[in-house]
């Protein structure tokens, strides 16, 4: 059972901690204590996963979740906001994530970020009225557009020979829209923006009201290519919810789909990385191995992207990967590996390029590949673990904090991918293993958090489910929304032809952070 667990986080002083789901607790604080209580959980080297307005119609209030591990800690800080006048103090001057979680509440629900140092818009572009707050309860859908918004207020840079480049949101290519502004010298870039949100889906207003049957088939489709670390990351709040059991069996069978996931991925980048320096023969060889992984995954759950697999309670599969297959799979991986590492070119190109710095990366907050290519050893998967491989987990890290880097930790955690798949493969059970147990919300405001290592990095939903088992609330957290803000910064010094090729080294989901 999914009982609530101990967690080793001291309570902030003056909060009261109590245990409210998996390895989790919850305390009740006023706007006045929240700077301190959070203050104190960074100190504790805990990191700020999610943080998720919610308004019933009368109240409004504010859940802050603070996450480490190992041993998985869980501590949530529920802030009630005075509907009338919705402010909270700001924490932006002690997480830089938390200043974007801010921007993104005050447009969607109107609350007031007091003295953070860029209260302006993030998700709601310059036509969308002022005053208009997709998220709260009353509010028209849809309001009339500004027809004289005029454009977006980039920050110029000016000197002797500095010209802008745009490109996008419109791209060569089936890319999903995305702006970028370049400011540039000769070749060198000196500046970049990257403005987002062209294609915000509301998705989680939408799943308001719905079973929760339909909202795993939302949760599977919010970012395409990481259709199983949204799937179980929506279940496991589903359960955490509910106190609903998962057998053992089960978490095997999650094991196995969340890695099949991550190694199609990963050999795709590493096609994708060789596409973007010329490199077509290794990218042609990448793209077959990848159609060759999509089609085991159809064979596995009846889907490409491994959509289906996982349910609230369990998962099923119609078969699983033989020894066989994944020791071949492994060869050809091996080959194409081989191939771009003896191509000097492409290593001369991947050294050096789009920089990112460990001190940079801490202080942005980035987590997955991303992070860890730049010497930041996060990882959910042993950091908040649902199922143990037979040896002790441990995380792929390279300190360089380049496009070689990003590859090279791409490459690696591809090799421990099958790894697992054969520890996982080797522990399976019953392909179809799901609890028999029923279990009802044990109020309408319970609330369960999951949290998973995607193949991009950590994913983290947090459901709340009303007295007739149906969502009331779902906060969404995508790697993308926290690892976008890396890109520009990488970029300084780096030259204009080489931006194609640090972008794909992060490889950043549009949908995933457009939600």
């Amino acid at each position: 059972m999914n009982r609530p667990a101990a967690v080793t986080a001291p309570a902030p002083a003056g909060v009261t901690l109590d245990p409210v789901g998996l390895h989790r607790v919850a305390g009740v604080v006023g706007t006045a204590d929240l700077v301190g209580a959070a203050t104190s959980l960074f100190a504790q080297g805990m990191r700020l996963a999610l943080v998720s307005g919610h308004d019933d119609g009368t109240s409004m209030g504010i859940v802050y979740l603070f996450t480490s591990g190992p041993p998985d800690a869980r501590v949530e800080l529920h802030v009630p906001v005075d509907r009338s006048r919705p402010e909270v103090p700001t924490l932006a001057g002690l997480s830089f994530p938390a200043s974007r979680f801010e921007r993104e509440l005050r447009d969607l629900f109107g609350i007031e970020p007091l003295d953070h140092p860029q209260a302006r818009r993030l998700v709601l572009h310059q036509h969308w009225p002022a005053d208009w707050h997709p998220m709260r309860r009353g509010t028209a859908m849809p309001p009339v557009m500004v027809a004289d918004a005029g454009p977006f207020p980039f920050v110029q840079v000016e000197g002797t020979g500095v010209y802008e480049i745009p490109v996008g949101p419109v791209h060569a290519g089936l890319i999903e829209p995305g702006h970028f502004r370049f400011w540039v010298v000769g070749e060198t870039i000196l500046r970049m923006k990257a403005r987002l949100w062209f294609v915000h889906k509301g998705i989680e207003r939408h799943v308001e009201g719905k079973d929760v049957a339909s909202g795993l088939q939302i949760a599977e489709r919010i970012s395409g290519d990481t259709a199983v670390g949204h799937a179980l990351a929506y279940c496991q709040a589903v359960e955490d919810a509910r106190q609903m059991p998962v057998p053992p069996a089960a978490q095997v069978l999650r094991g196995v789909l969340l890695e099949l996931e991550r190694l199609y991925n990963h050999v795709a980048d590493v096609g994708g990385l060789c596409s973007d320096v010329g490199f077509g023969l290794a990218h042609a060889w990448a793209l077959s191995l990848r159609e060759h992984l999509l089609q085991l995954n159809g064979e596995v759950t009846g889907h490409r992207l491994l959509r289906g697999g996982i349910v609230p309670g369990g998962a099923r599969v119609r078969r699983l990967p033989t020894a066989a297959e994944l020791d071949g799979i492994g060869r050809d991986f091996e080959e194409i590996v081989q191939l771009v590492n003896s191509n000097d070119l492409v290593m001369e190109r991947f050294a050096g390029t789009a920089t990112l710095d460990r001190s940079h990366a801490r202080d942005l907050g980035l987590v997955g590949v991303a992070g860890r290519a730049s010497g930041l050893a996060f990882d959910a998967r042993v950091a908040h673990p649902f199922i143990r491989p037979a040896g002790e987990p441990t995380s792929v890290v390279n300190t360089d904090g380049d496009v070689m880097a990003r590859y090279s930790v791409r490459v690696d955690e591809a090799r421990e991918s099958l790894a697992l798949l054969a520890d996982f493969v080797g522990q399976a059970g019953p392909l179809d293993a799901v609890s028999a147990e029923e279990h009802a919300p044990r109020a309408p405001s319970a609330g369960g958090v999951g949290i998973v290592e995607g193949w991009r990095g950590v994913i983290v939903h947090r459901v709340e489910l009303d007295r007739s088992g149906c969502i009331a609330r779902l906060k969404v957290v995508d790697p993308s929304f926290l690892n976008w803000p890396a890109v520009p910064v990488s970029l300084g010094n780096t030259i204009v032809p080489d931006f194609p090729l640090a972008n794909k080294s992060f490889n950043l989901s549009y949908a995933g952070n457009d939600l």
